[in-house]
């Protein structure tokens, strides 16, 4: 019976990549994603003004890496044109060997940055700001196909649009093979056999056809470097981390399971640092190439990102005569076929915005503008947060009620304050009073009321001073025990504040 009971336990415990339909689907959403990997490599190393085998070796590195140290399990990191465009600029006017430092330091700044809490910030993202986020996110994916589908021979049409409808139809057919990965062995099958001559993955840059060997970057080792690549290595972390975050919230949402931020910050910057020993351009989270492998594919463990860095330097190294002849029209109809799956359709129903508030529209509507006007996530996010904020506190600021109530004999009154008084809510507090008309003594009930800062404090007592200089006292009751010892702490030492 123990031995039953051990071996019952042991199962238990045995991951679950290890049975065979799991493998399966993992193993082909492993390859699936490798096979989109590669010419998005290569576009971002020509973004960031590199050879297209920087941009690969990171995405083998970043891959592999986050497998193991990541916080979410089935995410996709690799080299990303977010990161391409933080480090352009220093590629450009230093070279490669201060980009290789940049990512080093980057990485460390994420490590720091994940143990001092900065995921626990996430929390802070309202639900406006991430449908916006997906949404712009699912835009970026798809203007990103654009260029491919302009100035290009005519069979690129049909045999995009043959893509799509293959990728559609097919799982009605059967779910055990991706249909991704069948519409481009099949697309790749047909252009080779009859010879069509269209835009492939061999026409974005040469694969690389050697592993990538460790070493340090080329650069002095001086206060000098590290105060030219500290500025960039600081934006390279911020932006790796605000995307890499969104992302694992994005698949905790889909696959229903919760992910640990706080390991996936740190992770990132572990995998930064590997892959800027090994020369790579460094890397986040994909979010297209995560949303093929976790809602495309199934994908669901960490086998999946890991086999997707190892079949992309398998595909590189050993099919790489193959893997530049896959038309480009078979992975922009993949990329298409994710945008049009990631972006919420429900959030732009008519049905939907009828019912949502004006200032939750807005604040997604900034969020989608500003994230394709400036091409970056991170920017839009913050930018989307600091709106939702500023609403919410425009919203609890007309939240605050004075009432006035004077006794019969006319010798006090009692204003009863209640709400939550903050900076925004404060400010107008000091104007609900009745300086001159009130009786000699006024009471301010603030039972159902809370003090939340400095700013209240500082707001009573401007009003508590402009009734002393007419010769009137005021008693404030009612305060709860965190409003007390605040009021108490700061009563009378903010001078200069009224």
């Amino acid at each position: 019976m123990s031995n039953a009971l051990s071996f019952a336990r042991l199962r238990g415990a045995r991951p679950s990549w290890l049975s065979p339909r799991v493998a399966r689907t993992e193993i082909l959403a492993g390859l699936v994603v490798a096979l989109a990997l590669i010419p998005e490599a290569i576009s971002f190393s020509i973004i960031a003004g590199v050879d297209p085998s920087i941009g690969l070796f990171a995405s083998f590195t970043m891959a592999v890496v986050i497998s193991v140290v990541g916080g979410r399990a089935a995410m996709i990191s690799a080299a990303t044109g977010a990161i391409a465009l933080v480090v352009a600029p220093l590629a450009r006017e230093h070279g490669l060997g201060y980009l290789i430092a940049t990512v080093i330091l980057g990485g460390l700044f994420q490590i720091v940055l994940g143990s001092l809490g900065v995921a626990r910030l996430m929390r802070f993202v309202p639900r406006s700001v991430m449908v916006g986020f997906v949404n712009a996110l699912a835009i970026l994916i798809f203007l990103a196909q654009v260029p491919e589908l302009i100035d290009v021979p005519w069979p690129v049409y049909p045999l995009f649009a043959g893509g799509l409808v293959l990728m559609i139809l097919f799982p009605k057919v059967t779910k055990v093979i991706p249909a991704p990965l069948v519409s481009i062995v099949a697309l790749t099958v047909l252009t080779v056999a009859a010879g069509i001559a269209v835009p492939t993955v061999g026409d974005k840059g040469a694969l690389p056809s050697s592993l990538p060997v460790p070493g340090l970057p080329d650069v002095p080792f001086s206060f000098g470097t590290l105060s030219t690549i500290a500025p960039y290595a600081l934006a390279f972390a911020l932006v790796g981390l605000m995307e890499s975050l969104m992302t694992a919230k994005l698949v905790d949402d889909i696959t229903d399971t919760h992910s640990n931020k706080t390991r996936e910050a740190i992770g990132q910057g572990v995998a930064n640092v590997v892959t800027g020993f090994f020369g790579g351009m460094g890397g986040c989270a994909m979010i297209g190439q995560t949303m093929i492998n976790v809602r495309t594919a199934g994908a669901r463990t960490r086998l999946s990102t890991f086999l997707a860095g190892v079949f992309l330097m398998v595909l590189c190294l050993v099919f790489g005569p193959v893997v530049s002849e896959i038309p480009m029209a078979a992975l922009v109809a993949v990329m298409v076929l994710v945008a049009v799956g990631t972006f919420d359709w429900h959030s732009i129903a008519p049905a939907t915005l009828k019912r949502m508030p004006i200032g939750e529209i807005a604040v997604m509507v900034v969020t989608v503008a500003v994230v394709v006007a400036t091409d970056n996530l991170a920017i839009g996010v913050v930018v989307g947060s600091i709106t939702a904020m500023v609403i919410f506190a425009r919203r609890v600021a007309h939240l605050v009620e004075v009432t006035a109530a004077t006794d019969p004999d006319g010798t006090q009154v009692v204003y009863a304050v209640t709400g939550e008084l903050f900076f925004a809510s404060s400010n107008d507090l000091v104007y609900q009073f009745d300086y001159t008309g009130d009786p000699d003594t006024v009471i301010i009930d603030l039972t159902d009321a809370h003090i939340w800062d400095a700013s209240t404090v500082a707001a009573l007592d401007a009003v508590t001073t402009k009734y002393a200089s007419r010769g009137k006292t005021v008693e404030i009751v009612g305060l709860n025990e965190h409003s007390a010892r605040m009021h108490g702490k700061l009563t009378g030492e903010l001078a200069g504040s009224h």
